[in-house]
């Protein structure tokens, strides 16, 4: 049954208001009282965590706290905001991830675990999906998913693996590729990070693939680094590759902004320094941008393990454009383009914190908003769904891709639980 929450928005932090075009936000959570554990997430909380904000490195010891996945979905603890209903659209399924939706409406999955692409259909409103296997037999995991080319008519189904970019012969409806997989970009890093993702520029002539780090903080020298830790860029053949981005840890997924063409992407940052530093973010990624990483974070904020960084590189850091509490690891991004949730959620962002398992007391298993405005954002954050960890501590889900269905429904990759949340507006 559909669930229904309790959470009225005016009794919360921040309210909507129809017809405007930002979040009421009035308190914002800042400093100190940004941060906590997943006990004090519920939807409607707002959180700004700014550069000047971040403890000194060590302020408090290193902690394993893994989680325990779900043994099987269930929506009984899961919280959004009044007005919203949450239930599995699609369950069962084995380590889905990413999620990207084909012009026609339906909703491309990676099944990770099993190694598939699955294609989700199901009629506007509709409570479930139909499962389709496109693609199966894929050698090593897949993650990234994109259409190629850009538009209405894409001819190629593109899927990122750790090590390699393929692409599957496709046509608008098609629920299984049109022929073999093609190889694109033969030989990725692989090892450590193992996410790769894949999207193309808003024209689409270019294609970008996010590589993350092999190691936490480059302990072992740069070596084993090359072509790492960075968004990389190749033509839609897989020729041309050159370096879009670099310093970035892990930058799990990819997003080109539809109308602004700003890429974005979500990141992991570096462990062992605490539980809560140094942030994860989300952020707008300049062309030529150097992130910091091994040598710092978070702009010039030095990491005490490298002692020499490269002389030129102090002072030409990026600051992101969001800071995430620390561990929360954020993965999925999705803008909302529909119009069946409120005026106000329109053109936002969504994320999904997959959550700690290195804090003493978990952070982030929710999915989160944070406001846009013309495409702009002010540093905050909005919790929107949570739940997916019970006040005992288990965890019951584990949030990762999200993306806008046909029908505006906000769906949710948990691989946790192997369930995709299906999340609408009913008032």
């Amino acid at each position: 049954m559909p669930v229904r929450r309790r959470f009225a928005l005016l009794a919360l932090p921040w309210a909507l208001t129809l017809g405007s075009t930002a979040f009421a936000a009035d308190p914002v959570l800042t400093g100190e009282a940004a941060y906590g554990d997943t006990t004090v997430s519920e939807p409607g909380v707002v959180r700004h965590i700014r550069p000047g904000d971040l403890p000194p490195p060590f302020a408090t010891r290193s902690a394993s706290n893994s989680s325990r996945g779900a043994a099987a979905a269930s929506d009984s603890g899961l919280q959004v905001p009044a007005g919203f209903t949450v239930t599995p659209f699609a369950e069962k399924l084995s380590m889905p991830r990413q999620m990207r939706v084909a012009p026609n409406g339906d909703v491309f999955l990676a099944e990770s675990g099993s190694r598939r692409i699955l294609v989700l259909r199901a009629a506007p409103g509709a409570a479930k999906a139909e499962v389709s296997v496109f693609a199966e037999g894929i050698s090593q995991r897949p993650y990234g998913i994109g259409f190629w080319p850009t538009g209405n008519n894409p001819q190629f189904v593109y899927v990122a693996t750790e090590g390699q970019v393929i692409r599957y012969p496709y046509k608008t409806g098609d629920l299984k590729a049109g022929g073999t997989a093609q190889v694109v970009v033969p030989n990725l890093p692989q090892g450590g990070h193992w996410t790769r993702d894949v999207t193309f520029s808003k024209d689409g002539s270019k294609m970008l693939v996010a590589v993350g780090s092999a190691s936490n903080a480059a302990e072992g020298g740069m070596a084993g680094e090359a072509r790492r830790a960075n968004i990389l860029e190749f033509n839609a053949d897989g020729s041309g590759e050159q370096v879009f981005a670099s310093g970035i840890r892990n930058p799990v997924s990819l997003l080109v902004h539809p109308e602004t063409g700003d890429l974005w992407t979500s990141v992991n940052e570096r462990d062992l320094l605490g539980d809560n530093l140094p942030p994860d973010y989300v952020t707008r990624v300049a062309r030529g941008g150097f992130y910091g990483w091994p040598w710092f974070y978070i702009g010039d904020h030095p990491d005490p393990r490298h002692k020499e960084a490269p002389a030129d590189l102090k002072g030409k850091v990026r600051l992101p454009d969001v800071l995430i509490q620390p561990h929360s690891a954020p993965l999925g991004l999705t803008i909302y383009g529909g119009t069946a949730f409120p005026a106000d959620y329109r053109g936002n962002l969504f994320v999904g914190l997959h959550g700690s398992w290195n804090r003493a007391q978990r952070t982030g298993y929710k999915v989160i908003c944070i406001p846009l405005k013309d495409g702009k954002p002010d540093g905050t954050y909005v919790d929107f769904m949570t739940g997916f960890v019970g006040r005992s501590g288990e965890v019951r889900g584990r949030p990762v891709g999200v993306t806008a269905a046909a029908d505006g429904a906000l769906l949710v990759t948990d691989d946790g639980s192997g369930t995709v949340w299906r999340v609408a507006y009913i008032r």
